[in-house]
This record gives C-alpha cells, structure tokens and sequence, in this order.
C-alpha cells in the first residue's frame, strides 16, 4: 500500500516539490493537495503582466486541473478549502469546510503573507495588496471607474503594479520611503537610472516620504493619501506593496516550533519529523526566502528525503537578482555597496541607460550590479560564486566575457561561454544545462518551443536575449562547464575537486570503489561521470589502472572518427607535420586499397583518409603500423598535434629550429589523455605562422631564445594565450611543456578545455605553481614523463594484435 502524502499549499513552492517527488519515486505516494484558491497552480511572478493585460490566467498556470488528474493527485481548491487545523497525533489534517485527509508525511508549503502597514485608514476600502490573483482583479475592476492609484513601496513588486495600472489608464505616484528605488538590489545611480526611465513613461514618485494616514470619503472608501511634510495626494486605491512576513500561522497553532518562519533542518524537516515545510513560510538556519532560485533548491532536497533516498542537505548559497523591471533590465548580486576595504570598477553612460558596478576585494568579485546591459551579469556572479582571482583580466573585467583574449570578435555569442550551471531564468530556476539538454534532445528550435519545454524566458522576459543566444550557440559550440561546486552529475551531490580528492587521498583505483565511497545513487553511473572518473584515474594511477574502454566515447573506444555516415576517418601521426616521400606513398597505396572516397590536408598539418568502413579499419591500421606510422590520436580528449613552421633552417625570417624542438615536444608528449583536447604549436619567430598564441600551449622564437605562451583558443571562441614565461633553451621549453600538460592533467575537468580553465583558477596561480617554484614545475614535468611509459602504446598497433577484438567484428546482414 502506499504512503500519503499530504501538501497544504498548492503554490510554486509545494507543486514544484511534487513535481521533483513524481520524477524520482512517482509510485511511493498517495499525493492530496490543499490549495485557498480555486485554480491549479499558476507563476505567481506572472501575476504583473496579467495586470498589463499582456496575458491571461490561463497562460500563465504551471499545472492547470487536468495536471492533477493526470497524475493522480488530489486536489482540493477554493477559499473554503484552506486547512484549519492538523492532528498530529493521529496525522489528520481538517479544512474549512470539514474536508479531512490523513498522512503519512506532511508538507507545509504555506508561503507569505502581504505586510500591510497598520497606517490610519488601512481598513478602508481600497487598500489593495498585490499577492494573488483576486488583488489582480480588484486593480483591474478599480482601474475600470477609478481614476488615481498610489503604490506604497518601491521594489520589485510595486514598480510593476504602478507599471499595470498605468498602463490600465490610472494615474499612478509610487510612495517609497528611501531615495533609492529598488534599495535592494540597486545602488543610487542605477536606480536614478531606472527612476528616470519610469518617470519619462509616466510614472511619478515621492521619494524619502513619511506616509501618516489613509484618508477616506463619506462611503468608507479610499480618498486619498496624508504625508508628514503636509502634502497630500488624491487616490481612489491604494496598493501596498512592502514586502512579505511568512504564513506560520497553521504550524504555529498546532505547536511546530516557529521562529520567524517555520524552523526547518538541513533536509527541510521540521522539530516533527513527519513534517516537512518549503518555501516562504521556512526559516532554515536564520535565513526567510522569497527569491525563486533558492525554493527549487529546497525542493530538490526535500522531494529527495521525502523519497526516502536521505543523501541531500540544502545549503543556503550566494544568489543573484537579474530581473525586467517594466521592460529595464538589471541584474544584482553580492555586496554591491562595498566598503572602504573594497574598489568600484564602475561604467556609466547615462544616455544610452547603462550602468555597471563591480565591487572587487582581494582581487575578487564580491558584489556587481548591472542597469541596461546585463548579459554579462551570471559570468560575473559565477566568478563571485567560485572566488575566481580577477587580477590577470581586471584591465578588461567591466567589458564582459566576449573581451577575454578576444581577436577581434567582440560580437561574439555570449552565452556560448557560460558554465552549464549558470542561472538564466530565475524565475523558473533553469540553468544553462537544463536549455542545452532540452534543445538537443527535443530538438527544439524557436524560442517559444524552448519556453514550453523548460520554462526560461516564460515568466518575467528577462533573460529572452540569454536563451536566444543559447538556441544559437548550441549548434556549433562546445560546452566547458567551470563552476567548482556544481555537482559531477545527477549520481552524485560530488564536485569534479570532490572526486579527484577522494581518488588520491582514499587511493581509491576503480570506478566501484570511487562510487561506494562516494555513495553514489546509480552504482553503475551514467554518461557523464563514468569518462570523467575514468579519466581521473587514469591520470592519478598511472601504471596501475587500466583504461576501461567501455566508459569511453565513440570515438576513443574505435580510435577514429565516426562520421554521420558511420564511417571513419583514419589520422596518421605526423610528428612536428613532418613527413617523408616514403610515408606519403604509404598513405596514397593504403588510400587506393581501400578506396578511401576524400584524402585531406588538415589545419593541424596531417593528412585525414574519410569515408573509411569499420570493417576496413583494421587491415588499415596494420599497412600503415607495418609502415612506422601510429596513431594521430585525432580522435581524443588528448595531445592532438604539434603544428610549426619551418623555421631557421629554410626560413629567412626564422630565429630559432621551430620544426626540430617541435617534433621533440610531440615525440614527449603524443598519446597523453588530457581533460579536453590539446594543441601544440611552435612557430620559429614572432612572425607566429604556426598561429602558437591561439593553441592550447604555444611556443614563439625570437633571438635569445623562446616564448611560451598558454590557453590560447582557436575554435569558435577565439582566445588569445597568455604570455607564462620567456626560455632560452629547448630543454627548458621541453619541461615548461610537460609541466603545464601534467597540471591541466591533474587540476582541469573533465572536458574542460584550458581556456576555460586558465580562467577559472587564473594566470596568477599557474605562474605560482610552474614559474615561481622549480621544485613543482620538476616534481610536475616528472609525473608526467612517468605516465607517459604507459600512455605511449599505440592503440592501432595493439588492435592489429588482437586487442578489443569484438568491437570491430561487423553485424551479420539479415
């Protein structure tokens, strides 16, 4: 028999916990809701454009009746269906009308209750919150025969009632008791800003205003309003709008320890352990919540214990504002006043209404606000987030991501390079990852599609223009995620760090030890953290683990490229692009003998045979093996080639033998795994023709010996190195080389290009670990001489010799 579950509160917060319940355990419970209004549940943030008349009721419902039915959930909903009193005793809950449900598990998810100012006259007619959808329409029935309106409170929710009723024919003053609008989350000049912008649409405040009274006609209705300095204004309603105080009322009465909300632990169980509670209504370690992005969290944890899985605890995080306040964007997190230990990188250009603040301590971002132009605002609170040191990009910090080591594409996509965590749609809480997922999946292909599937952009159109430039990027662009916190995958609440410590520390040496430790949910793992946690052993275990094939992509488990034909592309090695007359007819006789359809000359100085059958692979790989040639491994997350010119000894330009230290820096390095694929190039004088500062390590002559530059990007993100240190020998560029690959090797994600990762731990801390200490740099260039022993085996040769045999035996036809 199943368990009940009982959820008083049929708002956001409590249906999205169902909904995270019905995903991972849809058969544990008898679910019954209890809802005051008579509606499903609907985006109580939608609530202003329903006042614009910019959309109905209907459109902005999350789980509409049929929801309910479709999912076996009871429902009961209208005013005299609230609950009144709970049973604890004996798990029954009563509502209004004598409705009695029993439980096994209670959810309290009762939110928040408007704050009305107990001024002079706050019982009259017309005094107005603004919560649910009857205040709605009691504005929209006013603004029919009423004529003017005051708005007390300045935030968020004021703004956009001013803004409806406005826009509904009213004449509208907001009330707000500071200079600054939005005090919250905006500083003085954005939110003059702001002001100035509402203002020049028709709004009109009263700032740093002392309201006394409300005062009233003959009828007991609203007349108008009474200040302090002796002004008084004509209204025929007043909407309050000062904030939330939480529904504790119910727990209160029944003797659940409240404080200022319903206490709550770490799994979001009150002092019963039957019940639990989310959202406005919770108090969890001090802290009341009214944003978006922490509730879904609560209710991924919740739904999780409810579930009777017991591994998730909620944390209360760092969380950002990012919002479109009657059409003007802005975006806020952190400590965006500062203090006299901290400094302002500030932009301002009053008339084209942008403005940006970073307030930075320690070389770290503590607090930004952004008015106008926000784009860059969850690259920013991502960097805030993660402690990133922004020394070594401060000089271009304030102009956004796409200036990082850019090359002239400053009209760059910039959602292309934000992690998979980053927030952006608060509303909704849907992250980068989640619109990704969806558009490949689904695929998916016009913005509204994207809204019905995941929600972002559906609520406030903030973040439209972010999801725009996802659809787009999505297509062509790889994914880095940075963010160090974000969990490794849905098995397991692990970080990447969190995994590659556990591997080293607990000398844990296969992927079932790493899972029991870590007490993952799936033992057997999933596609995402099984070649990331093969590659962390590999690196760490050198010698010692074997690479499990089965936990490899395509490509690397066939070692050649699948094409959307299904055949492959075979690349032999050309170390340092450098080949002879003898190897060129090998690979012309072998491209004749198997009539490979396109022989081609890459960008990497190699020669690609396409089009080439599965079952061709192998007599491939034994012509060209017997021939000398390996692998080119241009398949892998690995070393893929070591492009020079042909330096000083035929260039008259050339400084220094680019094409000799590059074939010794490939023979060193060929067949090293690395987090993401690595490029090499060296280029014997500043001319650069082997384009070496936009390769992954980069190696530059000039007259006194070589540059080395690191994290360059060549792909869709262009990405400029950065200049790590001046050489003046081979052997010295050699271990530079080995050093800074044996660090990625150890520090970078899985998938993780350098770029990304030169980013989120900063040019500062690589110089720290490779430059400035010799000791590491050698301790560094060691290690990975010793996992090259073992790396160095080609895998053609070895599939020739019978290895992994079965997975290029074809399919009988039928």
């Amino acid at each position: 028999m199943k368990e009940k579950l009982v959820v008083i509160g049929n708002g956001m917060a409590g249906m999205r916990t169902v909904e995270e319940l019905l995903k991972i355990a849809p058969d544990k419970y008898d679910i019954t809701v209890f809802g005051a209004e008579p509606y499903g549940n609907y985006n109580r943030i939608m609530l202003s454009p329903v006042l614009t008349g910019e959309k109905t009721i209907e459109e902005i419902m999350i789980n509409d009746l049929n929801w309910y039915k479709d999912n076996n959930i009871t429902l009961h909903a209208g005013t005299d269906k609230k609950v009144v009193k709970i049973d604890r005793r004996n798990r029954i809950v009563f509502a209004e009308d004598g409705t009695e449900e029993s439980y096994t598990r209670l959810l309290l998810a009762t939110g928040s209750n408007p704050f009305i100012i107990p001024l002079p006259g706050h019982e009259l007619n017309g005094v107005i919150a603004f919560r649910d959808i009857a205040d709605v329409d009691l504005m929209l029935d006013a603004a029919k025969n009423k004529t003017h309106a005051v708005v007390i409170g300045g935030g968020l929710l004021g703004l956009e009632a001013a803004n409806g009723l406005m826009l509904q024919g009213m004449d509208v003053t907001i009330i707000h008791n500071l200079d600054v609008l939005m005090n919250r989350q905006l500083d003085g000049p954005s939110a003059k800003l702001l002001q100035a912008e509402l203002e020049s649409r028709g709004l009109k405040f009263k700032m740093s205003a002392n309201t006394t009274k409300i005062t009233s006609d003959d009828e007991g209705n609203v007349a108008g309003i009474a200040f302090d300095d002796g002004v008084e204004l004509k209204a025929n309603i007043v909407v309050m709008a000062v904030g939330i105080r939480p529904n504790i009322d119910l727990a209160k009465s029944v003797g659940i320890h409240c404080e200022r909300g319903i206490v709550v632990n770490d799994t979001l169980q009150t002092f019963d352990p039957r019940v639990y509670a989310i959202g406005e209504c919770i108090q969890h370690r001090g802290e009341l919540f009214g944003l978006v992005a922490p509730i879904w969290d609560q209710a991924k944890v919740c739904s999780n214990h409810l579930a009777g899985y017991g591994i998730a605890n909620y944390r209360s995080v760092a969380t950002a504002t990012k919002l479109k306040v009657t059409g003007c964007d802005l975006f806020s997190a952190g400590d965006f006043e500062g203090d006299n230990d901290t400094d302002d990188i500030v932009f301002q250009d009053p008339k084209r209404g942008v403005y940006k603040k970073i307030v930075i301590r320690d070389d770290k971002i503590i607090g930004t606000v952004l008015y106008g132009d926000t784009i860059d605002g969850s690259w920013y609170f991502s960097m805030m987030k993660d402690g990133v040191n922004i020394k070594d990009i401060r000089n271009t910090l304030l102009f956004g991501q796409v200036h990082l080591g850019d090359s002239g594409h400053g009209e760059a996509n910039a959602a292309a390079n934000l992690p998979d965590d980053a927030e952006v749609c608060g509303c909704n809480g849907v992250c980068k990852g989640d619109i990704v997922k969806a558009i490949n999946e689904e695929n998916l292909y016009t913005l509204e599609e994207v809204r019905a599937v995941t929600k972002a952009s559906a609520s406030c159109g903030s973040c439209t223009g972010l999801v725009e430039q996802i659809l787009v990027s999505t297509a062509g662009g790889d994914y880095n995620p940075t963010e160090t916190e974000k969990p490794l995958c849905a098995c397991t609440t692990s970080s990447h760090d969190n995994v590659r410590d556990a591997i080293t520390d607990q000398k844990l040496k296969s992927f079932p030890e790493v899972s029991e430790y870590l007490e993952f949910t799936k033992t057997e793992g999933c596609h995402v953290c099984r070649p990331a946690i093969n590659y962390y052993l590999l690196a760490a275990w050198p010698g010692e683990y074997e690479d499990d094939m089965r936990s490899r992509f395509t490509n690397e488990r066939m070692h050649a490229n699948i094409q959307k034909d299904n055949t492959y592309t075979v690349v032999p090695r050309m170390l340092g692009g450098m080949t002879t007359p003898e190897d060129l007819r090998v690979i012309a006789d072998t491209a004749d003998k198997y009539e490979v359809p396109m022989v081609k000359v890459t960008g990497g100085q190699r020669i690609d045979l396409v089009g080439v059958s599965k079952d061709n692979l192998i007599p491939m790989w034994k012509d060209l093996t017997d021939a000398g040639m390996v692998s080119g491994h241009a398949y892998g997350k690995s070393l893929r080639t070591v492009k020079t010119c042909i330096g000083s000894q035929f260039c008259r330009f050339g400084t220094q033998d680019s094409t000799g230290l590059g074939v010794r820096i490939e023979e060193m390095t060929w067949a090293s795994w690395t987090p993401a694929k690595f490029k090499i190039a060296v280029s014997g004088c500043p001319r650069n023709c082997a384009e070496a500062t936009i390769k992954d390590f980069g190696v530059v002559a000039v007259d006194s010996g070589w540059e080395l530059y690191v994290a360059g990007n060549g792909g869709m993100k262009v990405r400029v190195s950065d200049f790590l240190v001046k050489v003046t020998t081979d052997d010295e560029a050699m271990e530079y080389v080995g050093a800074f690959m044996q660090m990625y090797r150890e520090k970078g994600h899985h998938n993780e290009r350098t770029a990304p990762w030169i980013e989120r731990v900063g040019l500062t801390y690589i110089k720290q670990e490779i430059v400035d200490d010799a000791d590491k740099r050698k301790a560094f260039y060691d290690r990975f001489i010793e996992s090259q022993k073992y790396a160095q085996v080609d895998p053609w040769k070895k599939r020739v010799e019978g290895f992994d045999k079965q997975s290029f035996i074809p399919l009988a036809e039928v």
